[in-house]
């Protein structure tokens, strides 16, 4: 088998081990039904070039972005890792603020395989940020299998690095950055915090984790249990993280910067924010990361929302679950940012 091809060994439901889904919920079930009609699943190498398609058709242009003057934008490179090129950094900042305003350092989603600083979900990010005065930086990241782990996380520490150096000039105020970050994007603000405690780099305020992958070894009861259900299900997570880490996916050699459930610490990070859909693969071990930081003495916010599939909110906004998540995430960063 070549290197970055995912085995079908997850147990499908009714075989031993596995127990029937929850149910979905009624506003979201067609939508699903209708999503995965026209989007292959579960993802494999050979389906990484759609998913690069269907990112790039979904970019967001200039003047979604600037939301009829609500923002006002621009795109700089900055210096990257050592010896890699330079990071793009999309910055929109509130039009007409007055001072220092808090920022989100937006890291995007995509399986690791796929996505952009422009991707879709950054709508929601502009979405929480019109909503309370905040401005939003998005980083752009190398894409695995050409470019392995560590490389996004380290191109993200490398934004984030400049974002807090730079964020006066800017008019940010440095000491009020919130982390945020969906599916891959949240991996990645998990492994920021990390990085930013164990360097000693820039003290955030928060890290807004949106049903993030933690755990390389996807090896949960949920990975098992939605081996093929909904989206993003168990074995499309096998293959986002073979992807980023080839044969090293499982084994003793991944950073907990990489793979954030690897992480022996939990304790001294910033408040976190936690949720995942409680029919997707990745539920487990978003409880299992929230529990541990409780159990580490730290701070972090856990919602499962019932009956909800990766990402649903992004798909189906007008769900009644969907407009509950956006606010409850807008009420807990205007808890941290206050």
């Amino acid at each position: 088998m070549s290197e970055g091809a995912v085995t079908d060994t997850a147990a499908r439901p009714g075989q031993p081990g596995t127990t029937t889904p929850p149910p979905f919920d009624t506003e979201l079930a067609g939508p699903l039904h209708d999503i995965l009609a026209g989007l292959p699943m579960p993802l494999t190498p050979a389906l990484i070039p759609d998913r690069r398609r269907r990112s790039l058709a979904g970019r967001l242009s200039d003047a979604e972005i600037r939301r009829d003057g609500a923002f006002v934008i621009e795109e700089r490179q900055v210096p990257g890792p050592l010896g890699a090129a330079e990071v793009t950094l999309l910055i929109c900042r509130p039009a007409g603020a007055k001072g220092a305003v808090p920022a989100i350092y937006h890291t995007h989603g995509g399986g690791m395989v796929a996505g952009s600083h422009r991707s879709t979900e950054l709508a929601g990010e502009l979405d929480r940020a019109q909503e309370l005065g905040l401005a939003v930086v998005a980083v752009d990241y190398r894409l695995a299998p050409e470019h392995p782990g560590p490389a996004p996380v380290e191109d993200c520490y490398a934004g984030l690095m400049w974002l807090a150096d730079h964020a006066d000039g800017l008019g940010l105020d440095p000491s009020r950055i919130v982390l945020s970050g969906n599916s891959a994007g949240g991996a990645l603000a998990a492994g920021l915090a990390l990085l930013a405690r164990d360097l000693d780099g820039p003290k955030l305020s928060g890290q807004l984790l949106q049903f993030p992958m933690l755990d390389d070894r996807c090896d949960s009861a949920s990975a098992r249990q939605m081996a093929r259900v909904g989206l993003w299900d168990g074995l499309s997570n096998q293959a986002g993280w073979t992807a980023l880490l080839g044969g090293r996916r499982g084994t003793a050699d991944v950073p907990c910067y990489t793979a954030p459930a690897r992480a022996e610490d939990l304790s001294r990070l910033p408040p976190a924010f936690i949720e995942v859909g409680s029919v997707e693969a990745l539920r487990d071990e978003g409880i299992a990361y929230a529990s541990r930081i409780w159990q580490a003495g730290g701070e972090a916010e856990l919602h499962v929302w019932s009956g909800a599939f990766h990402s649903f909110d992004e798909w189906v906004p007008s769900a009644v679950v969907s407009r509950t998540a956006h606010q409850a995430r807008v009420g807990w960063l205007r808890r941290v940012l206050s």
